[in-house]
């Protein structure tokens, strides 16, 4: 049931947490959290901060690959369990800054002459969310370098970047990220640039630099071919949380950000949320709203809606770091309880056309994360004494009212400003809430099967296709795909071998389809390559 106005701020001025220091407040007085609820969760929150501070010791946190999680040591050195860990992330950090510098000031030339215009980053998931949010919450294309991303292995996306880039790839200094230094998706798009390289007649080792673990094949190849330079990417850094490591500071450097600021808004909101007393621990608030909200099963969504246009990827890398943290076949026991915490939105106020009428009148199966940004940066006037921010933030407030009046739930949280610190604090913030809920509902945050068996089963089909394409060289008469499938020993694969089919056939990849009746009674022969 809807609260009335006097309950609603009374509610507001007991459940408000001011983070002065880090520029940021949350309210969750719209969550539903009551007294008896926190008391009920207390001895779980102790469980979650006892976890917490040995995580940030150097616990195993991942018993499937008997690794610790250290990304909190990116931004706070001192606390990592040995003190040559300390000086390896130091010394990374200072040869970041070393690097970027050499690149503005010219030391560090483009092979054909000049400083480097623009920045290729090629990487996927969290090797790319993160710095794509940087650039796009942060860059205003003054001072660095312009960023592009290859973020897909899409050979149309790949081919349009590099057309917007034009002569420019002469001048653009290519950063390939990968841990293991064998993500296909990645080498994918390394192999694509170094082709349109030298269709140029340039060669790519005197213009890349690679992000990558020590010793692995790409860290090889980089050493052996004389890249620019090589930057490291630790084991204990898992992608979704690597925006505080090379990965997301040697972008911000490079496109002329404030890293320094980044880091120090991250750790201050990491020392900030260390405190056990939850009622002034955002982070703590934050899980338990989500756990309440959810009955402790994700049984509502969380939709980000920040009133920014620079914050429009927020939801994108909030997707990853939350879902495929907490989204769970078994729990730390073995137990089957397929967790997780579904992620979607938008921004205001292009939300109040696309998707609030049915978080109004719709299922009650969410709740909204609102993301407010007091100053405006650009108060351009639209009437008399009104600006285009008051009319965000009057869609805001009105947006939240509006829920609020159906007795729908929604959290806010306002930053003071938008910069470097600010946006380190908030992603240390999310980041700290996923370890404390991931916690409360005793899941391991920090592995990843799901996407381990999709990496697999992705390999399986390019060595279905490989066969396919090998036994069609080979007929002397065309085949229907669950002739082809039988063929191969694969009669389950039928499906998936139509849709390889169809694709070869639709790019004329050396397969020729023939017409019929229906989709599934074409057959395939050899075709010309």
């Amino acid at each position: 049931m809807a609260k009335r106005d006097g309950d609603l701020w009374r509610c507001y001025c007991e459940q408000l947490v001011d983070c002065d220091g880090l520029g940021l407040r949350l309210d969750v007085s719209r969550m539903g959290l009551t007294a008896d609820y926190l008391d009920a969760m207390a001895a779980a929150m102790e469980r979650a901060y006892d976890e917490m501070e040995a995580l940030e010791r150097g616990a195993i946190a991942n018993p499937d690959e008997n690794r610790r999680v250290g990304h909190y040591w990116l931004r706070a050195p001192w606390l990592a369990p040995t003190a040559a860990l300390t000086r390896e992330v130091e010394e990374a950090a200072a040869r970041v800054k070393r690097f970027a510098a050499r690149v503005a000031d010219g030391r560090l030339a483009a092979p054909a002459g000049g400083r480097f215009s623009d920045l290729l980053l090629i990487g996927i998931g969290g090797s790319a969310l993160g710095p794509q949010l940087l650039a796009d919450a942060l860059s205003d294309g003054d001072g660095g370098l312009r960023p592009w991303f290859f973020d897909n292995t899409d050979g149309d996306g790949m081919s349009r970047a590099l057309a917007r880039l034009g002569r420019r790839l002469d001048r653009t200094l290519v950063l390939v990220v990968t841990k293991s230094g064998t993500t296909p998706e990645t080498l994918n798009g390394l192999k694509v640039v170094e082709t349109a390289l030298e269709a140029r007649g340039l060669a790519l080792p005197p213009q890349a630099a690679a992000i990558t673990g020590r010793g692995t094949e790409l860290d090889r190849r980089a050493a052996a071919e004389g890249w620019l330079a090589r930057f490291p990417l630790w084991d204990w850094v898992g992608g979704r949380t690597s925006v505080t490591s090379a990965v997301g500071l040697l972008p911000a450097a490079l496109l002329g950000l404030d890293a320094d600021d980044f880091l120090a808004g991250a750790a201050a909101c990491d020392e900030l949320t260390r405190q056990r007393r939850t009622a002034g621990n955002p982070a703590a608030l934050l899980a338990l709203a989500w756990h309440h909200a959810g009955d402790g099963r994700g049984r509502r969504d969380m939709v980000v809606l920040p009133y920014r246009d620079r914050l429009l990827l927020l939801s994108r890398y909030l997707q990853q770091l939350v879902m495929e943290s907490l989204g769970k076949e078994r729990d730390r026991d073995g137990e089957v309880v397929h967790q997780g915490l579904t992620v979607y939105g938008n921004k205001g106020s292009t939300d109040q056309h696309a998707f609030v009428q049915q978080l109004r009148d719709g299922p009650d199966d969410f709740f909204v994360t609102f993301v407010d940004v007091l100053e405006e940066g650009a108060a351009w006037e639209v009437e008399p004494g009104i600006t285009c921010g008051d009319y965000l933030r009057g869609f805001l407030l009105g947006t939240r009212r509006a829920l609020a009046e159906r007795g729908r739930r929604s959290l806010t949280i306002t930053l003071r400003r938008l910069d470097a610190w600010s946006l380190g604090a908030l992603i240390a913030l999310f980041e700290r809430a996923v370890g404390f809920y991931a916690s409360l509902i005793n899941v391991n945050a920090y592995h990843q099967p799901g996407v381990e068996a999709g990496k697999k089963a992705a390999a399986d089909v390019l060595a279905l296709e490989r066969a396919v394409v090998d036994l069609l060289r080979r007929a002397r008469r065309p085949y229907r795909a669950d002739e082809i499938a039988a063929k191969l020993g694969a009669r389950d694969q039928a499906e998936t071998v139509f849709h390889l089919l169809e694709a070869l056939a639709a790019n004329r990849r050396g397969v020729v389809r023939e017409a019929a009746p229906a989709p599934w009674q074409a057959r395939y022969r050899r075709g010309p390559q």
